[in-house]
């Protein structure tokens, strides 16, 4: 069974966005208007978080792509009272969409602010509608969403690699984000596999992960920036 994980090199990472917008259009992430944005309920299951350090002409600013980490011991699943969100076999913290009573206590106790709450129901303008991703399910209002790893491209790849007979080999599965990067900075792959390049990524000096100390042992790792 595979441990999915991610590794982001912040060396490699220009800020471009195209992560951001890969994920909005394969998991059919509604955009939020101006009055929406404005009571800060713009949606994204994954992030740009800026880093500014420096001042004057010495200012630097790079940014840090944030999904799910998707925590080995995940504090958002041990508040559920329903259990809409849990820890899967693979490794991935899943959304039970029809579950959730929107009472967002996961959002609260997740430390990394990775989950969002969809306020509205989700619309996509005239022919827009036709550019959803049919693999991937139109949440309804007043649910908890995030980031899933693209678990519908796992899920495909697992198929595919069953009916070719063989076990899935690094690289059968590729996120959104990982695949729109045009500098290759996300790398995806199972971490349990030691000679998956993602694997070997995270033994790298420069790996670090975010907020490490708080014990909740995420599963995405970055790669620090050269000196």
């Amino acid at each position: 069974m595979s441990r999915w994980g991610m590794v982001i090199d912040l060396d490699r990472c220009t800020g471009c966005g195209a992560c951001m917008a890969a994920c909005h259009q394969e998991n059919n992430l509604p955009a939020a208007g101006p009055e929406e944005s404005s009571r800060d309920r713009a949606f994204h299951w994954l992030r740009l978080l800026p880093e500014v350090s420096g001042s004057g002409a010495e200012v630097k600013v790079r940014y840090v792509p944030q999904p799910c980490v998707h925590c080995d011991d995940p504090p958002c699943v041990r508040v559920c009272p329903v259990h809409a969100t849990y820890l899967s076999e693979e490794g991935i913290v899943a959304q039970i969409y029809s579950r959730c009573i929107g009472c967002r206590y996961c959002m609260a106790a997740c430390p990394y602010n990775a989950k969002v709450f969809n306020w509205y129901e989700p619309e996509w303008p005239g022919d827009l509608k036709r550019s959803t991703n049919p693999d991937v399910s139109l949440r309804p209002k007043g649910v908890v969403e995030k980031c899933t790893f693209c678990h519908h491209r796992v899920v495909k790849a697992r198929e595919e690699t069953r009916a070719a007979g063989r076990e899935m080999r690094d690289g059968d599965v590729t996120p959104a984000c990982a695949e729109s990067c045009p500098a290759g900075a996300i790398v995806f792959g199972d971490l349990d596999d030691p000679t998956s390049r993602v694997s070997e990524m995270t033994r790298n000096p420069r790996a670090f992960r975010l907020l490490a100390d708080l014990g909740t042992k995420p599963k995405v790792y970055y790669l620090a920036e050269r000196d």
